[in-house]
């Protein structure tokens, strides 16, 4: 602790302890190093309840029926401290001292917690998407949101216990609700895994900023005509502007997705097929299209240029002999 209730430097002694249960709740030192106790196990711990010090005798009966709440919360052991008369519970120094060391017990096992807590989702990388995964999880399991120094291992066994519940629920013969994934992976293997999802993934950016390149390209072409130069740029731009926003080229597919596939997800079915098409088939798919113009565009039916020949021009220039020149005698 940062400082001590008697006023000099270093934690509290038994000695303290014990001086302090005999001053009793109507000691301000007292409900001071109580408080300090409980802010320190909130900031390890989430609790609702808390209690405040005392300026005073005249504030005990506020202090004993704060600290009630709170320790009806941490499930306090102690019948002398949790039954009875509320102004009454604090009324011995033997009392002030089991509530002394209950509260500085509670301390010390919620710091072993903390230091023995896991990295995530605390910390290392991928934090902040193990978060958005076990947020996920938790919504679709209808469970409430883990305490921040719950180890993993159990808040995984909770979901699995959880999952397990839902699964017999089941009726007889549900097959779709089977994990493709069965095996239990090696380290090497999610690693390799990993390296084939961010090719995926990189793969998948790219063909994303080339659909949002076509589409700006596309967008512009609007521009060019002069009834969207008068008046629609502005209109075109509202209704566009909303879209923008939206784009994301990052992929969110994670490995989780894999561990949430199921065996319907291996079925390769045509997408003509009845089965799909009762999901696809929409009123637009029967609409027909009209007479189009031939625009042309087939490299195989255009003939290749052929030269013209023009006529001699009348009136010419004259005529040229060529032959070898007399030479001159000398």
């Amino acid at each position: 602790m940062q400082r001590r209730a008697a006023g000099s430097l270093g934690p509290p002694s038994e000695e303290d302890f014990q001086r302090l249960a005999e001053a009793g709740v109507q000691s301000p030192e007292f409900t001071a190093l109580c408080a300090q106790l409980v802010a320190e196990l909130r900031a390890l711990c989430p609790l609702e309840e808390d209690v405040s010090p005392t300026s005073g005798p005249e504030d005990a009966e506020t202090f004993q029926i704060e600290l009630s709440g709170l320790l009806q919360e941490l499930h306090c052991p102690y019948a002398a401290l949790t039954t009875g008369d509320v102004t009454a519970r604090l009324g011995s120094a033997h009392s002030c001292l089991q509530l002394l060391y209950f509260l500085s017990s509670e301390l010390q096992a919620a710091r072993l917690l903390s230091w023995k807590g896991p990295t995530l989702p605390q910390q290392g990388a991928g934090a902040a998407a193990a978060r958005q995964e076990l947020q996920l999880i938790n919504q679709a399991l209808s469970r409430a949101e883990p305490a921040p120094t719950c180890p993993i291992s159990q808040l995984l066994e909770d979901i699995k216990s959880k999952v397990a519940e839902a699964l017999a629920a089941l009726p007889a013969g549900h097959q779709e609700m089977a994990p493709l994934l069965r095996v239990p992976l090696t380290a090497r293997q999610w690693e390799a895994l990993e390296g084939i999802r961010q090719a995926l993934c990189a793969e998948y950016e790219c063909r994303k900023r080339m659909m949002i390149t076509r589409f700006n390209v596309t967008l512009q072409s609007f521009h060019w005509s002069e009834r969207a130069k008068a008046q629609g740029a502005a209109l075109l731009a509202a209704a566009v502007s909303p879209l923008r926003q939206a784009e994301s080229v990052a992929s969110g597919v994670t490995l989780a997705r894999l561990l949430a596939a199921r065996e319907d997800a291996s079925r390769i079915v045509s997408t003509s097929s009845g089965r799909c098409r009762h999901r696809t088939s929409c009123a637009i798919n029967k609409v027909l299209m009209g007479s189009v113009p031939d625009r042309g565009g087939r490299p195989k039916e255009i003939e290749p240029p052929m030269p013209t020949w023009e006529k001699r021009r009348e009136g010419g220039g004259g005529q040229q002999r060529w032959g070898r020149r007399s030479k001159k005698k000398k």
